[in-house]
């Protein structure tokens, strides 16, 4: 009997009080980055991923930054800047992360699925869908832009492997790939999607156009009118039980209040059939920030902003 429970103390990898020893896998090696509800941009392996990312050639900038400055906005300017919207000039605009991409499309899209994109301002999002083997859609209602995104793919991904721009209004654009609507804009985009993954317009944060449908430049009401429209017809190109995923950061009006926005894209999303599902906090690297800090708070006691809000949905 004393040689049978040795044996099988032997064969088990056990310490010596006989407990079970569990293999302790790293977490970032089996995730990419550890599936926390916090997404620290500053540690080293993120920054690794996202400097080999960047390595390929990204520049997703191209096509953004010149349609934020007053230029682009001809005689509805004047030299104190986008007075029409009650915003100064830009002098650069945010880029997307590419390392958060890959472990978004890694955690929430089946292997080669399809991501629809309805603000696909900036190439990053679509570049890295296609190089690691799903099927980007992207929409974008700024010709300058889509056109920079499809020359930055073709300089990266070969050309079986290019996404899909649609240069539109995305509220127009989505009806018409509604498989219900008989005039499709391309064939073969009627289809469900598995993942819908953006980062909008942080309302008029950073304007980009004054075309009509570009909902960065309209006043928050009808901006969040059109919003909710977008984000509904988005859902309803997604598969049941898929992921619905936007980056978003709260935003403050001219008296220096926040707007909560985060509310208001959880509510069109829960509204529109996607219940949120997780919600995940994205550190980033302070920049500038540290500078910045001390005069923000002197002057107003608020506090700057370090994070994004990363909304997490699943259609029900």
């Amino acid at each position: 009997m004393e040689e049978t429970e040795n044996n099988t103390t032997e064969n088990k990898n056990v310490d010596l009080f006989g407990n079970e020893i569990i293999d302790d896998v790293l977490l970032r090696d089996k995730f990419l980055e550890p599936p926390f509800s916090v997404l620290d941009t500053k540690g080293g392996a993120w920054q690794n991923r996202k400097r080999a990312w960047k390595n390929l050639g990204l520049e997703s900038h191209l096509g953004r930054t010149a349609e934020c400055m007053p230029s682009q906005f001809g005689s509805k300017l004047d030299e104190n800047g986008l007075d029409q919207y009650g915003r100064k000039p830009m002098t650069g605009v945010s880029v997307f992360d590419p390392a958060l991409c890959e472990l978004i499309y890694r955690w929430y899209c089946p292997d080669g699925g399809k991501i629809l994109d309805p603000f696909a301002g900036g190439s990053t999002r679509g570049v890295v869908a296609n190089y690691i083997g799903y099927k980007y859609t992207g929409i974008d209602i700024r010709k300058e832009q889509v056109d920079a995104n499809i020359e930055q793919c073709l300089r990266i991904l070969p050309q079986e492997k290019q996404p899909t721009y649609i240069c539109g209004d995305s509220n127009i654009v989505l009806a018409q790939m509604n498989p219900s609507v008989d005039e499709r804009v391309c064939d073969g985009l009627g289809d469900e999607f598995d993942l819908v993954f953006s980062c909008p317009p942080y309302a008029d944060l950073e304007v980009y156009s004054d075309l009509d449908g570009d909902i960065s430049n309209k006043d928050y009401s009808d901006f969040i009118v059109m919003y909710e429209a977008i984000i509904q017809k988005a859902v309803g190109l997604l598969k049941k039980g898929g992921y619905a995923i936007f980056v978003v950061g709260d935003i403050r009006d001219k008296k220096g209040y926040y707007r909560d926005f985060i509310s208001h894209t959880k509510k069109a999303f829960i509204d529109s059939g996607a219940l949120l599902y997780n919600e995940a906090i994205l550190l980033q690297p302070l920049g500038t920030a540290m500078l910045r800090a001390g005069k923000i708070f002197e002057s107003g006691a608020k506090l700057t902003k370090v994070h994004e809000n990363v909304l997490i949905f699943k259609k029900s």
